[in-house]
Formats: structure tokens, C-alpha cells, sequence
């Protein structure tokens, strides 16, 4: 019988990045409790007839760095980490922390100039990604962090992790094919749409989408999944939203986040916590104050903010819209270091339901598409 970790690699390796005989595969990792996992994967690529590259590191890294790195070492990107994102043919990130707050009292400043220096990899592996010339895939595994950060047990984070991943089902894969048929007939509805409109709880917010792609996300590049996305037209957003469930960004959050767009770019701010950590991150770059995505969740094993944006921009009843760095598949343009996934609860739970337009035609309302 095959183990809980045997089952996860095969749906990581043979269905989401689709190794084949001879392909170049990193794994990567940062902590020593995703090491059953590694295993796995490791032993699945093997198995698959590809070359293993292990990427393994421990998370503190990132915090001595920060702390002690100067101006030179923070704009630095090592030449052979940019050859790798320029040859890898598969990239499947699996994410395991020991400590979901190591970053949260970094510098803020530094935190955002290494983001910016990063910023090239990402784009590289976007797209590249987008060309078919590589594929990537992020997922993670239950630690004690993760379980506390979700106000859960670890056997309870487990199970719902793994329930999140449809891997307490015989065969994930079908139950993710299935998912991805339901999703991408909304897709197809959406991508002959010219004007999205949101509205709700202070939210009052139009996307201009005409001419972009809207994508069905069914465990190819986030595992767990469950989303409609797209980049929308740069300049063509318009209005205010409000994020009720608490923003989690790098070990940081805000709450209560309300924005004011204006053209495609954020003009106005308001949070009740974490407001000078909005405001450096949005000052990051030249493309922080634009958005990058507009997408709708729709994993219905996911019901509630845990604190991990792997999970919670998945949440089935809720919406998100990223700060910064749009997807190139989509046609989408702007270029950032920042992605700030910011999710909005959408069903009424004791408040005023959303409801999204295409077209001015209600399509979707209290957490639940009508077409």
C-alpha cells in the first residue's frame, strides 16, 4: 500500500509539472520538516526517468541574511541560481515552516530592495513558464507552525491539509480533473467578458478584462487548488474593496485593508493593523501599486482563513485580488517584486454578501456562481 508522502509525489511529479524521461527537475526546500516529502518526490523522479537537483536549505537563512546583508549582497543574484531558472525544465517547491513569523520583525526596507533584486527570476520563470518551456509547482506539508498559525491541532491541520489536496480520495488526480472540467467552462464564459464588477461590504470595484485570458487552476502550479484567474488590464481597474479576512504576507499581516484604485493604481489605503507594512511593501517598486490578478476561489474543502496563502486564496465562497506582479499567460503586464494575494470573503456570514458582474450580468453571488 502506498504511503500518504508516495501518493502526494505522484500527483506533484506525474500530474502537476508532468515529468517526462530525461527532464531537468529541481526540488527545493527549506526546512527538515519536509523531508518525507523530498524523499518521496526524489524517489518518483527517479522513477520517472529524469535528473534530481536537491535545493535544500534551513529557513533562518532568510533571517541572517536580512539582518546582516548590505546594500551590494541585497541587490546580488547569484549567477548559478539565474542559469538554473533559465534551464530547469520542472521546479517543485514544497514548503514546510518551522516558523511561520521568522520574518516578521525584518527590516522592511531591505526586505523590499531583495525583492526587487529577485524580481528578474520570477519574471524569467514566468515566462518561461508561459512559453511551455518550464513548469513549477509550490506545495507544502503539515508542520506544528502551520497548525498553530490555522488555530488547529497538527493531527487536525493534517487532515485537513491532506483533505485540501483531495489525497484522502483513491484517486486525487480524477477529483482534480474533475474540478478543472467545472472550471474552466466558467473560464471560457469569462474570457469572451469585456467588464468585471465587484461589490460588497465597502467594495464597489470594475476590471477591465477584455482581451485577457482567464485560467482554470487545478493543481498544476499550487497544490492544493481551486481558481479562475486573470491578469486585468493594467490600467482599467477602477472603484474601492475591502479585504475583511486578515492579509498574510512573509510572516506580516494587516487587517481590515481597504483600497482606493484609480486608473490601475492604488491612490488610497486604510487598514486597522499593519498599515507601515502595507505602505513598504506597496512602495517597493514601480509596479507595487498596480494589480496583478483578479481571481475567484472555489475549493469548497477550504472554509476558512488559516494563515497560509497557499490555502486561503483557494477558499471556496471567496475572492482575491494580488498587489503587484501579473501572470504573462494571461496577457498581463505589470512587472513587480511584490504579489500580495489579498483575499475577500464573499459569502454573507453576518454581513452583505458579494456579488460579481460580467457584462453588467449578475454571475455570482454569496460565494456561489450562477452559470
Amino acid at each position: 500500500m502506498k504511503s500518504i508522502w508516495d501518493k502526494y509525489a505522484e500527483v506533484l511529479v506525474d500530474y502537476s509539472v508532468n515529468v517526462q524521461k530525461g527532464d531537468l527537475v529541481q526540488i527545493r526546500a527549506a526546512s527538515v520538516y519536509a523531508k518525507e516529502l523530498v524523499k518521496a518526490v526524489y524517489k518518483r523522479v527517479l522513477e520517472k526517468g529524469a535528473h534530481p537537483i536537491l535545493r535544500t536549505s534551513y529557513e533562518d537563512m532568510s533571517d541572517i541574511f536580512i539582518k546582516l546583508a548590505s546594500d551590494e549582497q541585497l541587490d546580488y543574484i547569484d549567477p548559478i541560481i539565474k542559469m538554473e531558472y533559465e534551464t530547469i525544465d520542472k521546479f517543485i517547491s514544497i514548503g514546510a515552516p518551522m516558523n511561520t513569523k521568522n520574518m516578521a520583525r525584518a527590516d522592511l526596507n531591505k526586505l523590499g530592495r531583495r525583492s526587487k533584486a529577485a524580481q528578474e527570476l520570477s519574471t524569467t520563470l514566468m515566462k518561461r513558464s508561459a512559453n511551455g518551456e518550464a513548469s513549477w509547482v509550490v506545495a507544502d506539508v503539515p508542520t506544528h507552525a502551520l497548525a498553530q498559525e490555522a488555530k488547529m491541532s497538527f493531527d487536525e491541520y493534517s487532515e485537513f491539509l491532506f483533505n485540501s489536496c483531495y489525497l484522502n480520495l483513491d484517486d486525487p488526480v480524477a477529483k482534480l480533473k474533475e474540478l478543472d472540467e467545472k472550471q474552466t467552462k466558467w473560464a471560457n464564459y469569462l474570457n469572451n467578458v469585456s467588464k468585471i464588477r465587484i461589490t460588497g461590504e465597502k467594495t464597489d470595484i470594475t476590471f477591465n478584462v477584455k482581451g485577457r485570458k482567464w485560467i482554470s487552476c487545478s493543481g498544476l502550479n499550487n497544490y492544493p487548488d481551486g481558481e479562475v484567474f486573470t491578469s486585468p488590464v493594467e490600467d482599467g481597474i477602477n472603484g474601492e474593496i475591502y479585504f475583511d479576512f486578515p492579509q498574510n504576507y512573509r510572516g506580516n499581516s494587516a487587517t481590515g485593508v481597504h483600497l482606493w484604485i484609480e486608473n490601475g493604481q492604488i491612490v488610497k489605503f486604510e487598514a486597522d493593523t499593519g498599515k507601515d507594512y502595507l505602505e513598504a511593501m506597496f512602495n517597493m517598486d514601480s509596479g507595487s501599486k498596480g494589480i496583478g490578478e483578479i481571481a475567484i476561489g472555489t475549493n469548497d474543502e477550504i472554509q476558512e482563513v488559516t494563515g497560509n496563502i497557499l490555502f486561503d486564496e483557494k477558499i471556496g465562497g471567496a475572492i482575491h485580488m494580488a498587489v503587484g506582479a501579473s501572470y504573462p499567460e494571461t496577457g498581463g503586464k505589470n512587472v513587480s517584486g511584490l504579489h500580495w494575494d489579498m483575499i475577500k470573503n464573499m459569502k454573507p456570514d453576518g454581513q452583505q454578501g458579494g456579488k460579481i458582474y460580467a457584462d453588467d450580468i449578475l454571475i455570482y453571488q454569496d460565494g456561489k456562481f450562477l452559470i
